[in-house]
């Protein structure tokens, strides 16, 4: 059954600007600024005032959806350019250390003495996504605006330490992600 129009409203927080142009979303705030584009999706965007409507005419059951999804995506961007998205990982093993090294600035992460082997891991944090080590043993963050580029970049950490050839109930070794937060603390209302 065809619904004749649905719309949702995303309004812009204090200190972030949104701008739509051809279902090219930027948002700019403090942080900095993000683009999207939703060319893909079947839907109509336009600014009125300080609010994006995101709206669709006669769709069908997941044309209505991609309403929702795109809001959710603005959403996510407004708070990734003003509060930000950091990442906590840990390295867990049981016998052999796992040796982490940041090097280039934070934008590339080597594993070393993964379950004893020689080989040297290679991970490079994706375009906008830094990583520092932290005071704890064995904990690093990750941390960027972009909420997908930050995800993506810690399960490349987590995938490149994927356990081969064995019992993965018994061999629980590798670097996991323990702590999803912002890097600006969240005001509290």
């Amino acid at each position: 059954m065809k619904v004749i129009n649905n719309s949702q409203m995303v309004k812009a927080k204090d200190g972030v600007k949104i701008s739509v142009k051809a279902r090219k979303v930027t948002v700019k705030g403090p942080r900095g600024s993000l683009t999207r584009k939703f060319r893909h999706l079947p839907v109509d965007m336009m600014m009125q005032g300080e609010q994006l409507k995101v709206e669709k005419w006669f769709g069908n059951r997941s044309e209505l959806a991609a309403v929702h999804t795109v809001c959710s995506h603005v959403e996510n961007m407004m708070k990734g350019v003003t509060l930000g998205y950091l990442y906590k990982m840990r390295a867990v093993y049981a016998h052999f250390p796992i040796n982490v090294v940041i090097t280039e600035g934070g934008t590339v992460v080597e594993v070393r003495n993964f379950l004893g082997e020689k080989f040297t891991r290679h991970v490079e944090m994706l375009p906008g996504v830094t990583c520092t080590a932290s005071s704890a043993k064995d904990e690093f963050l990750i941390q960027g605006n972009d909420i997908e580029l930050v995800s993506r970049s810690a399960a490349l950490i987590q995938q490149s330490t994927t356990v081969k050839r064995k019992d993965i109930r018994k061999f629980l070794d590798g670097i996991y992600v323990s702590d999803k937060t912002t890097i600006v603390d969240e005001p509290i209302e």
